[in-house]
């Protein structure tokens, strides 16, 4: 069964980090690009960052960049979401989310990696709550 489990969300302290971690499990060898997308009340579903898996090459949103590291672990399946310097805006659910899209598909969206419609396979979500 195709899963994602997240976990690593919590309550910090502005300037604090926390690390995000997202073991995908049931089909990880059809997985060609991974990413983390947040969601605060209110607001609409952001991609924060993604990873795509047969290059390893990494997007972020310009508002974490320099912040935040996306990175994965292809042996274990795991995808990580390192966090730094985080800030109250940051406070939101946090979901993982993985494509089994072809290269070729991938490349269709043009590079935009934060589009939700890319990836078919996504956590529950974790909470990330960052207060000032």
């Amino acid at each position: 069964q195709a899963q994602l489990e997240e976990s690593g969300g919590g309550s910090v302290q502005e300037g604090g980090a926390l690390r995000l971690s997202c073991a995908a499990s049931g089909f990880t060898l059809s997985i060609n690009a991974m990413g983390w997308f947040r969601q605060a009340p209110g607001k609409e579903r952001e991609g924060v960052a993604a990873i795509y898996r047969p290059s390893g090459r990494a997007y972020y949103v310009d508002s974490v960049k320099g912040r935040v590291t996306i990175s994965i672990d292809n042996a274990k399946s795991t995808v990580y979401l390192q966090m730094n310097s985080l800030k109250p805006e940051d406070t939101a659910m946090y979901y993982c989310a993985a494509t089994t899209l072809s290269p070729g598909q991938i490349s269709a969206y043009g590079g935009k990696w934060y589009s939700p419609t890319l990836y078919n396979y996504w956590g529950q979500g974790t909470q990330v709550t960052v207060s000032s």
